[in-house]
């Protein structure tokens, strides 16, 4: 374990902004309210896109809100320090964001009627943009090479630990009423049906108008111009600019691009291994 994180029940997580104490206050004490609206996703798997789409789904695609307040104060962190900060004020209703593992998130959840929108990511896409995001986030551990940090993500040693456990995790909650499940990938080929669906899943009623203003506010090209979302507001002691933005392509498949035949061979093999249980069937299987 590198200095720079620490294991809590088994799960690698930033000595900075995190501690034992706030992610054992968040399991056992945070009250989850039954109209909070949790944007829960494994790192790199579309969080910020989702906390933007539910920001203009709540103000009825009303921009000004999302152009004026940092993402991360909209839909804070529970998990984080300034995050916890930030949700315990926050008036209802809240929108919440997690990468927390199931097994970690606040008890208070299952008896609460708030809803979990839990967005999915090619494991592979993951494993190049949290590659990229390594290298820029100060708070992170240095990659090293691609190789050594492919085996580190097979191996569940990579920030909020495992992908396959994450995952398997949530799912398991496949068939409630307040669980909604969606993938990067969905929301890249069709992004206006998605919001239709989660507008649904919220019981929210958007027009015609007001859907088309949450899809234009939510492209990749406005959330990279937007300071409150593309993360240019993070102090340079947190963030290296100079490395890289952290709206870095918004893609699906730049895996592509990265891995050899003989990493995406491997790969698939532990995937297979690690998956086979699942029942649920993924746009990239």
């Amino acid at each position: 374990m590198s200095d720079k994180y620490f294991s809590h029940k088994g799960i690698p997580l930033p000595t900075e902004s995190y501690s034992e104490e706030g992610l054992s206050y968040v399991e056992n004490e945070f009250r989850i309210l039954d109209d909070d609206i949790i944007n829960v996703t494994y790192p790199k798997s579309g969080t910020n896109w989702m906390s933007q789409i539910l920001s203009l789904i709540q103000h009825n695609g009303d921009s000004t809100w999302a152009c004026s307040e940092p993402v991360w104060d909209r839909v804070p962190w529970i998990e984080t320090t300034t995050g916890l900060e930030q949700a315990l004020k926050y008036p209802p209703p809240r929108l919440l964001a997690s990468h927390l593992p199931f097994q970690l998130f606040p008890k208070s959840f299952i008896h609460s009627k708030a809803k979990i929108i839990f967005t999915m990511r090619h494991p592979k896409d993951v494993i190049i943009s949290l590659y990229h995001f390594s290298k820029i986030m100060k708070t992170l551990k240095e990659p090293g090479t691609l190789e050594e940090f492919l085996e580190e993500f097979l191996g569940g040693n990579v920030v909020y630990g495992s992908w396959f456990d994450h995952v398997k995790g949530w799912m398991k909650l496949k068939g409630r009423d307040n669980f909604f499940s969606v993938t990067y990938e969905e929301l890249q080929q069709d992004l206006r049906g998605c919001v239709e669906k989660i507008c649904r899943f919220l019981g929210k009623e958007l027009t015609s108008q007001q859907i088309d203003s949450v899809v234009e506010n939510s492209s990749f090209q406005k959330m990279k111009d937007n300071k409150m979302c593309n993360f240019t507001l993070l102090p340079d002691t947190v963030m290296d600019h100079q490395k890289g933005p952290f709206l870095r392509k918004g893609i699906c498949g730049d895996w592509k691009n990265h891995l050899t035949p003989k990493q995406e061979e491997h790969f698939d093999r532990v995937y297979r291994e690690k998956m086979q249980d699942m029942s649920v069937a993924f746009p990239w299987d």
